[in-house]
């Protein structure tokens, strides 16, 4: 049976990364990933040119049922330095809004730099080879036949995006070995409703605004967009990894603005213009439309009309029934539980030499590279470690 120092499951950005920090520290290193290549979340990231970090990294921006247990392995390796190595391997890149990084070309320049590194690092790779079991002893079942390592890490990701091969075995594996797992629920993803709500959402589907959308005590202030089930946008997205069943969420559509204040402006200034003309200054007309229906000239309605439709447009409570879930989430909430893990390694506490690393971990981030930077981040610390 073959031996390694260090067996690692999964070539994402995690996977990939604690392989080329073992590898340059002189362990020999084998990477598994089932699918046929490297990367392939990377490469589909940012509309292709990958969001790969954000300015912004902080431990507010991560979900987990510990949040500051990211801290650690986010100051350790920063977004400075990965930006730093694109810098080094001449990979241009820009800045976009609320701090997200991109790169200027093709998001197979990160795959094509990280399976450069894992090479020159000596890293062995097998590709299309499935694991079906991790034993204690650290015996891994493969397509390929048996091999054993000193130490295992888990970088299987979660359950997000199976037509990519997503699935919940890295939960599997820490299960198997006694470690506890948090919940796991679809992330960063759009949000359903019922048939009465889609009855005027639907005929708005393409439709976007500049918004707010929060959930309990948490807003993000991004675009909203209405789709054919619901509501997406990168406001939806980032609220739905707060959301949960039965939680309604409020819109503000016309976030900055006095709607209230400018529809009285609107009815001094021009009485005979319908409500959903007025609205038009605000909202894109086909919203206007829906929100100004039938009712007639601003000069018929009353103040406290004017109020309530100023709520509609400022404070609409709507109740989602659910999401989109797994098929288009962009990440997997909850994973294996970082009380279980030692932040500064990512070694289980009660099973050395088993790591867990990225998205399977109970670490999530906001939408806009935060969770690049956790897999680049919980990556290299484990690769300092193995």
């Amino acid at each position: 049976m073959e031996h390694f120092d260090c067996i690692i499951l999964g070539a994402g950005a995690a996977g990939m990364f604690a392989a080329i920090e073992a590898g340059r520290r002189g362990r020999r290193v084998l990477l598994i990933e089932h699918g046929k290549a490297v990367g392939e979340k990377i490469r589909i990231s940012g509309g292709g040119r990958c969001n790969f970090t954000n300015t912004g990294v902080s431990a507010e921006r991560f979900l987990s049922q510990n949040p500051r247990f990211a801290l650690s392995a986010l100051k350790r390796y920063t977004q400075w330095d990965f930006v730093a190595r694109l810098d080094r391997a001449g990979i241009a890149w820009h800045e976009k809004t609320l701090g997200q990084l991109f790169c200027d070309g093709s998001a197979t320049q990160v795959v094509t730099l990280l399976r450069a590194d894992m090479a020159a690092a000596g890293v062995e790779v097998w590709l299309d080879c499935a694991v079906m079991a991790v034993r204690a002893g650290f015996e891994v079942e493969t397509a390929r036949g048996l091999v054993r390592a000193d130490k295992v890490v888990v970088a299987t990701g979660g359950k997000s995006i199976p037509r990519m091969g997503a699935s919940g075995f890295g939960y599997r594996i820490a299960e198997s070995f006694g470690l506890p797992v948090v919940e796991t629920r679809p992330g960063l993803v759009p949000l359903t409703f019922a048939a009465q709500e889609l009855g005027w959402m639907a005929p708005l589907a393409g439709v976007g605004v500049a918004g707010r959308v929060s959930v309990g005590r948490v807003g993000f202030d991004e675009a909203v967009l209405f789709t054919h089930r619901g509501l997406s946008g990168p406001a939806v997205l980032q609220a739905s990894s707060y959301w949960r069943e039965g939680q309604a969420i409020r819109l503000n559509l016309a976030p900055g603005r006095d709607v209230a204040v400018v529809l009285r402006e609107a009815k001094a200034a021009n009485g005979r213009q319908a409500l959903r003309t007025a609205l038009t200054g605000l909202l894109p007309e086909r919203l206007a439309r829906v929100i100004g229906g039938e009712a007639g000239p601003l000069a018929e309605m009353s103040g406290r009309a004017l109020d309530a439709v100023a709520r509609r447009v400022q404070e609409w409570e709507l109740l989602p029934v659910g999401s989109e879930g797994y098929r288009t989430a962009e990440v997997t909430v909850g994973g294996v539980d970082t009380d279980a893990l030692d932040g500064r390694t990512m070694e289980a506490k009660g099973v050395p030499g088993l790591y867990f690393i990225g998205e399977v971990v109970d670490v999530t981030g906001w939408l806009g590279g935060y969770n690049f930077q956790w897999a680049w981040s919980s990556g290299w610390v484990a690769g300092q470690a193995i």
